[in-house]
C-alpha cells in the first residue's frame, strides 16, 4: 500500500527510541524498518498524521519513505480521521491500545523513585541497600519507592534473596517500609543455565526450545540464559508463585527488566508482549522495553541515556518522552536522573560528572509523569547543585495534584499527559517543537538542555500565559525566558 503525503502533513509514531528523528516529513527518505522491535525501548506498530491519518498493523512493519510517499505492507489498516493529529490520536487509543482505567501504582508518580543500580550496581547487599535509604533520608530527600536492582537474588530464575548478601530479608523490607518507601526488585525472564531453577523449569517445559527441541540460550547483556516461555500458562503460574512468596514477605512490586525482542529466538514480538502483560498482574511495576503494549497499566522507563549532552543523552529526554506519550505509553520516566548508563559512572575518576547535566536532568523530568534518581545526588554533587536538585523535587511538588489527575484520567481516556504543542495547538505551525511539551492543556514546560546556557527560546501559542507569576501575551511568537536554576521554564495558561 502507497500512501501518499497530504501538503503539510507531517507523521509520528513507531519507536520511542526515534523520539529525536520525529516528525517524519515528506523529504524523508529512508525505510522505517520496525518490523521487529530492535530498540531498547517500547514500540508501536502505529504511525500517525498531523491531518488526522492513522496506519495501524498489529504486527510491526517498515515503512519507506521515498519522494513523498509511505509504502507499507498491504496488511495495514489506513484511516482517516479527517483533523489532526489529536483527532488521529484518540482513534488509535480507542481502537488500538489498552486504555481501562487501571494504572500503575499511585506511589510510582507522587514521589521520586530511587533506584539501587548505579550506587551499588550487581553488589547488591542488605547493608547498603538500607545505608542508600538512610541518606536519602537523612539528606532531606522524600521517601518514595526504593528499587533494589540486579544482584539480590540467588540467580536468575531462583527468585529469593541471596542468603549471604541479604541474611534477613524480611527485617530490611519492614525498616524501609517503616521509613516511608515502598520496596521492589529487579526480575527478568531468564533463567541462569546450570541451575536447580533450569533443571526444574526444563523438567516443567517452560522454556523456549530451539527447533531441534533444545532449550535455547540467549546472549544477552548479562551472559547466557535460558528463556521462559509466556505462551504457556504454566509459566505464568511457575513466576507467579514465586513473586507471590516475595509479596508475602512485604516486597510491593517488580521492575520487569529485559524482554527485548532481540533475546529472543528469532526476534520475537509476541514473547515481549506476553512479558509485557505479566506485569500487569502487580501494581508496582517498571518495564523499559516492551511491543504494542500502548494503555496498559504499566511504568514504562526511557532507556539507559548516555551522561551527556547528545541524543543519546539529555537532549533525547523530551523528544522520547513526547514520543512516548503519543504511542500510548503515558505512564513515562525519563531515566534515571544523571543518565542510567553505569558505566559512565565508573569512568567518572577520568571523565568528570557534570554537574550542571545532572541538574538539568532533573529539571526535564520533575514535570514528566515519573521521576527517578539512581546516582545519589547527595554524594555526587555540590552544596548549589543539590540545593538545584530540592528545587526540581519542589517544583514537582507544586504540580504534582495536576499531574496525578492527568494520569488518573489518562488510565480512562488515554489522552497523554505529556504532549506535542502539535497534539494541544493542532495546525499552528507547532509540527516540529519537539524540545518543549505541554503537560496536560495548563502549562508549557521547557528544560534547559544545552551546556552552559541559563536562557532559551520557547515557542508560545498565542494568548495569555503566566511566567513567574507576571502576564506575557503572545501572538504565537518566540520568546526567551531565564529560569532560576533547578527549575524548567513554565508557562501556565491563562484562563
Amino acid at each position: 500500500m502507497e500512501v501518499k503525503f497530504l501538503s503539510g502533513e507531517l507523521w509520528y509514531g513507531s519507536c520511542v527510541k526515534y523520539g529525536v528523528k520525529m516528525p517524519f516529513d515528506e523529504r524523508l527518505c529512508e525505510d522505517v524498518d520496525f518490523t521487529i522491535n530492535k530498540t531498547p525501548n517500547q514500540a508501536m506498530p502505529l504511525l500517525l498524521s498531523s491531518l488526522g491519518r492513522v496506519l495501524y498493523s498489529e504486527n510491526g512493519f517498515c515503512a519507506r519513505f521515498k519522494n513523498g510517499v509511505i509504502s507499507v505492507p498491504d496488511s495495514c489498516v489506513l484511516t482517516d480521521t479527517k483533523d489532526n493529529l489529536r483527532s488521529a490520536y484518540m482513534f488509535a487509543a480507542q481502537n488500538y491500545m489498552n486504555f481501562n482505567g487501571e494504572m500503575p501504582a499511585s506511589e510510582l508518580f507522587e514521589n521520586p523513585i530511587y533506584n539501587t543500580w548505579i550506587e551499588l550496581t550487581f553488589y547488591q547487599n542488605q547493608k547498603d541497600v538500607l545505608d542508600y535509604a538512610d541518606k536519602i533520608k537523612k539528606n532531606n530527600m522524600p521517601s518514595g519507592v526504593i528499587m533494589i536492582d540486579d544482584g539480590w537474588s540467588e540467580c536468575y530464575g531462583d527468585w529469593c534473596f541471596h542468603s549471604g548478601k541479604f541474611p534477613n530479608a524480611k527485617e530490611m523490607i519492614d525498616k524501609l517500609h517503616t521509613m516511608g518507601f515502598k520496596v521492589m526488585l529487579w526480575v527478568c525472564p531468564f533463567i541462569s543455565a546450570d541451575s536447580t531453577a533450569f533443571r526444574e523449569a526444563q523438567k516443567l517445559d517452560i522454556l523456549i526450545k530451539t527447533d531441534e527441541g533444545m532449550p535455547f540460550i540467549s546472549k544477552w547483556w548479562n551472559g547466557y540464559s535460558a528463556v521462559l516461555d509466556f505462551e504457556k500458562q504454566e509459566t505464568e503460574n511457575w513466576l507467579k508463585n514465586q513473586l507471590d512468596n516475595l509479596v508475602k514477605l512485604g516486597v510491593d512490586g517488580f521492575k520487569f527488566d529485559a524482554g527485548d525482542s532481540i533475546y529472543y529466538q528469532n526476534n520475537n514480538d509476541k514473547q515481549s508482549k506476553l512479558w509485557a502483560l505479566f506485569g500487569c498482574k502487580y501494581k508496582f511495576n517498571e518495564y523499559r522495553v516492551t511491543f504494542g503494549a500502548a494503555g496498559l497499566p504499566l511504568l514504562q522507563r526511557l532507556c539507559d541515556k548516555q551522561h551527556s549532552w547528545d541524543n543519546d543523552g539529555i537532549k533525547s529526554l523530551v523528544p522520547d518522552t513526547l514520543l512516548q506519550g503519543i504511542t500510548g505509553h503515558i505512564y513515562g520516566c525519563p531515566d534515571m536522573i544523571g543518565g542510567g548508563e553505569y558505566l559512565n559512572f565508573q569512568d567518572m575518576s577520568e571523565s568528570g560528572l557534570d554537574e550542571e547535566l545532572f541538574v538539568r536532568h532533573a529539571e526535564a523530568a520533575c514535570l514528566m509523569p515519573a521521576m527517578q534518581f539512581s546516582a545519589a545526588p547527595y554524594r555526587v554533587l555540590g552544596k548549589e547543585s543539590f540545593d538545584a536538585i530540592q528545587k526540581s523535587i519542589q517544583t514537582r511538588n507544586e504540580h504534582i495534584n495536576y499531574i496525578m489527575q492527568l494520569i488518573i484520567d489518562g488510565s480512562k481516556s488515554g489522552v497523554p499527559v505529556v504532549r506535542y504543542m502539535e497534539y494541544e495547538y493542532p495546525n499552528q505551525g507547532f509540527g516540529y517543537v519537539t524540545d518543549q511539551f505541554m503537560l496536560g492543556d495548563m502549562y508549557i514546560v521547557a528544560p534547559i538542555y544545552k551546556k552552559g546556557e541559563k536562557e532559551r527560546e520557547v515557542v508560545v501559542p498565542k494568548g495569555e500565559w503566566l511566567f513567574d507569576n507576571k502576564k506575557i501575551k503572545s501572538n504565537g511568537e518566540t520568546m526567551v525566558f531565564c529560569p532560576e536554576y533547578g527549575k524548567p521554564i513554565i508557562l501556565k495558561k491563562v484562563i
